[in-house]
């Protein structure tokens, strides 16, 4: 049997990229690292670091068992605190990982419900896109993550599905997805876009992973759309659009946590956003959890994010 601190300190190395940084974050001299490794290695008959410059990388080997680690230690680590908060050696812990838009508008709402309510609650908060967070998820690192949807009304079969891989989910909120553009020669308030009509404009989006949904939309206008700047930032976004340097997509959420004065968003026909609060696990939640999931869902109904 492989042991469990040995492999605490491989996952270390991991996310650090070196023995020396592994060793501040562990606490632990390096020669200890260099140990644990050692011995890790004898059990496994297998190599698992290799030298990179002034690093160290993981071989093929190595990731995959810190993959698996990560993955243990996590949930090793989620069992202690849901016994520690069952024989009431805590009131209770709560961990909660959310994509930046959910952080700026359901999240604070939340958290202060919480707060007011169960005093004695410690709540924790990680910021993660998507599938980032439904890692940490199964990784045990979280107990709620934050996660959305796409979901074209005129396109699509029917609505994204929660469930996956162990995980489940619960609807907070179906909020439209809006064409930005620049308030000067936008689109007018009230009027029903047309993508196809921004076939020739330059388009703002996100990253490589981030970007489908737009690039879809485009598709099934018609077109396919000429993106000449890329950040996940939403406020980066709006200021790029207001700039008069392109048009984006964003759904509510980004524009109830910061807009700027100088676009004009319009809501896209059929273009939905649906956003989950995922459990990982057989049911029923530990009674924090589901405490977590019942303000957000209260949060997210409240009349200034229901749109």
């Amino acid at each position: 049997m492989l042991d469990v601190t040995r492999l605490r300190v491989l996952v270390a190395v991991a996310r650090t990229g070196s023995v020396t940084a592994a060793a501040q974050a562990l606490n632990y001299a390096q020669p200890s690292i260099s140990h644990h490794i050692a011995r890790l290695e004898a059990e496994t008959g297998a190599r698992l670091l290799q030298r990179a410059g002034r690093g160290v990388r993981l071989t093929d080997a190595g990731r995959l068992l810190a993959e698996r680690a990560e993955e243990i230690i996590g949930r090793l680590d989620a069992a202690e605190n849901e016994l520690a908060a069952h024989v009431g050696l805590r009131q209770g812990r709560v961990r909660l990982a959310s994509f930046p838009s959910a952080l700026g508008t359901i999240v604070p709402a939340a958290a202060a419900r919480l707060e007011a309510e169960s005093p004695g609650m410690d709540l924790m908060l990680a910021e993660a896109e998507p599938p980032e967070a439904l890692r940490m998820l199964r990784a045990g690192y979280v107990d709620v993550a934050l996660v959305f949807r796409h979901y074209q009304q005129d396109a699509d079969p029917e609505p994204p599905g929660t469930d996956e891989d162990g995980a489940r989910g619960r609807l907070l909120l179906d909020e439209p997805v809006y064409l930005v553009t620049p308030a000067a020669g936008g689109v007018v308030d009230g009027t029903e876009p047309e993508l196809a009509a921004y076939s020739k404009y330059r388009w703002i989006a996100g990253c490589e992973r981030c970007r489908g949904y737009l690039v879809r939309q485009c598709g099934l206008a018609g077109f396919t759309p000429k993106i000449a700047f890329t950040t996940d930032d939403y406020v980066a976004v709006q200021a790029l659009v207001a700039a008069g340097l392109g048009v984006t997509t964003l759904p509510g959420l980004c524009l109830r946590a910061a807009r700027h004065p100088g676009i004009c968003a319009v809501p896209l026909p059929g273009a939905r956003r649906h956003v989950f609060a995922m459990t990982y696990g057989e049911p029923p939640d530990p009674p924090a959890t589901s405490r977590l999931i019942d303000v957000l869902a209260a949060a997210a109904e409240a009349p200034s994010l229901v749109t």
